[in-house]
């Protein structure tokens, strides 16, 4: 990932066209990635700071998460965890004083777990209409829960245009990757 082209789908406008059903006002079938993007602010301040007086990278981490977890949840219509952090770019420093804006939205929806897209823009509080800088970009994986802890099954991904599309199709390289990755782990460890 580099700034001038953020592939983590936060970066769309929603999409209003998607079907619903007027009785129960949920999505019959699959859900547009729209349906459950999401974003989250934070006004940076001196508790955040690291040794260097920029923001901590851990306090970005945090807004990350959270913001994902927003969108995982909204997805699959209920509690969602985190299973892992796939990837995580920090791009520029972020400063006291700094407006962070993490958006984020999912990428790729299996039987139970999903990945979830984000991204973290920031601004000076003090300069209203100075362009946002692009800080930040990760990667996580979700699992929907049920109340005793256990994965649950959640709605489809309908892709709703090419870039979804193409979002979707890296997503599923991501994972396809992890899942190699953690054979060949297992396979070691084995021996």
């Amino acid at each position: 990932m580099d700034s001038e082209r953020d592939d983590t789908g936060a970066d769309d406008e929603p999409d209003t066209g998607a079907d619903t059903d007027p009785e129960t006002a949920t999505y019959t079938g699959g859900r547009p990635p729209s349906f459950g993007r999401v974003s989250l602010t934070l006004l940076a301040n001196q508790t955040h700071v690291n040794l260097l007086g920029n923001v901590h990278g851990g306090e970005v981490m945090r807004l990350v998460d959270s913001t994902a977890g927003a969108a995982a949840g909204r997805h699959s219509g209920g509690p969602a965890v985190t299973a892992a952090m796939d990837e995580m770019a920090f791009l520029a420093p972020v400063k006291v004083g700094d407006i962070l804006r993490a958006t984020a939205q999912v990428n790729w929806a299996g039987r139970t777990s999903m990945e979830v897209g984000v991204r973290v823009d920031s601004e000076p509080w003090n300069q209203a209409g100075t362009e946002p800088v692009h800080v930040a970009s990760a990667y996580l994986v979700f699992v929907a829960i049920d109340a005793e802890g256990k994965p649950r099954e959640i709605p489809s991904l309908e892709p709703a245009n090419a870039k979804e599309v193409r979002r979707m199709r890296e997503a599923e390289i991501r994972r396809s990757h992890r899942l190699a990755r953690k054979a060949e782990i297992d396979e070691g460890r084995s021996r």
